[in-house]
């Protein structure tokens, strides 16, 4: 069995986003992506249920140097103005040739 060091890169934001971060994702080289619906509480409390649509989780599976530009592209486009959490994780990966 072979493993692949890759980078997990996990982002939670408004759905409204979805379309636009899987878009620059790609354009940034991620090769694929998982979205799925999601809820929780942080710092600022529970989302207010005044405010359209919910909340996601995006995953994809990267090596380092595509993580860190990820990182540093939502952080100087999103974190201003939108709720959005991003975060890496180390991931020993089965069939990592897919994902590099």
């Amino acid at each position: 069995m072979k493993l692949t060091n890759l980078k997990l890169v996990t982002i939670i934001t408004e759905a409204v986003l979805e379309e636009q971060v899987i878009r620059e994702l790609k354009s940034l080289g991620a090769k694929g992506y998982t979205v799925v619906a999601s809820h929780g509480e942080g710092s600022r409390g529970m989302r207010a249920g005044e405010l359209p649509g919910q909340n996601i989780r995006i995953e994809t599976l990267v090596g380092a140097d595509v993580a860190h530009k990820i990182m540093e592209h939502i952080s100087a486009h999103y974190f201003k103005h939108y709720a959005i959490v991003c975060y890496i994780s180390d991931a020993a990966v089965l069939r990592g040739e897919k994902y590099i």
